[in-house]
C-alpha cells in the first residue's frame, strides 16, 4: 500500500463507512466488557485504572462521535448486565461519563486540525477527558448524588484515584488510533493528496 502522511498538511480526512462504524462501535463495546474483567483481578481497579475509558475513547476518536456515545452506552450497560460491573448504583452516572467521553472524542476528532495527526488525538482526547469529568461531577452534584458530592469528592475521584487511568489512557489511546490507522484498518486522517 502507498505510504500514508501522519502528520503535515490540512487535507480532508478520508471517509468511514455506516458498517465499518458500527462494527467500530461493537468491537469497542465489547473490550469495553472484557478489559474490566481482566483488571478487576486488582483490588479497587475500576476506579483507579479506568479500563472501560479507553476502548469508549478509541471509538470516538476512530469512529465519529455518534460510535463514540454508543460505545459509551452500550459497555457499561452490558457489562451490568453481564458482569454486575459496574454495580446497580454506579450504572446511570457512569454510562453518562462514558457517553460524554465517547462523544466529546469523536466531536473533537472531527474539529481538530493542526495538521499533525498525533496532536490532534492527543488534544481531541485530553479535551474528551477534561468534558467527561466536568459532566460526571455536575451530574453527581446535580442528580445522583444532590447534596452528597462535594468538589473535593470530584477532584479526588476524577483526579487523585484516577490518575493512574489517565496515565493508562494518555499511554495507550492514540498510540492504538495510530496504529490502526498504519494498518490500514481504519482510514487514515491526513490521507495522500
Amino acid at each position: 500500500p502507498p505510504a500514508r502522511r501522519r502528520s503535515g498538511g490540512r487535507g480532508k480526512e478520508a471517509p468511514m463507512s455506516q458498517v465499518k462504524k458500527v462494527v467500530v462501535a461493537a468491537v469497542c463495546a465489547a473490550l469495553g466488557i472484557v478489559l474490566p474483567m481482566a483488571f478487576h483481578s486488582i483490588p479497587n481497579a475500576g476506579a483507579t485504572w479506568l479500563p472501560m475509558h479507553i476502548p469508549v475513547m478509541i471509538s470516538g476518536l476512530v469512529a465519529g462521535p455518534v460510535a463514540g456515545a454508543a460505545t459509551g452506552v452500550l459497555a457499561p450497560v452490558l457489562s451490568g448486565l453481564l458482569t454486575g460491573m459496574p454495580p446497580a448504583p454506579m450504572l446511570p452516572p457512569m454510562t453518562c461519563e462514558l457517553l460524554v467521553y465517547g462523544l466529546v472524542s469523536g466531536l473533537l476528532s472531527r474539529v481538530v486540525r493542526t495538521g499533525n495527526a498525533t496532536a490532534d488525538l492527543y488534544i481531541s482526547l485530553v479535551g474528551a477527558m477534561l468534558a467527561g469529568r466536568v459532566v460526571a461531577g455536575v451530574l453527581r452534584a446535580l442528580i445522583f448524588s444532590p447534596g452528597a458530592y462535594s468538589l473535593e469528592a470530584w477532584l479526588t475521584a476524577s483526579f487523585v484515584t484516577a490518575i493512574m487511568g489517565i496515565v493508562l489512557q494518555l499511554a495507550v489511546v492514540v498510540p492504538i488510533v495510530v496504529s490502526l490507522e498504519r494498518a490500514g484498518l481504519v482510514p487514515p486522517r491526513y490521507p495522500e493528496e
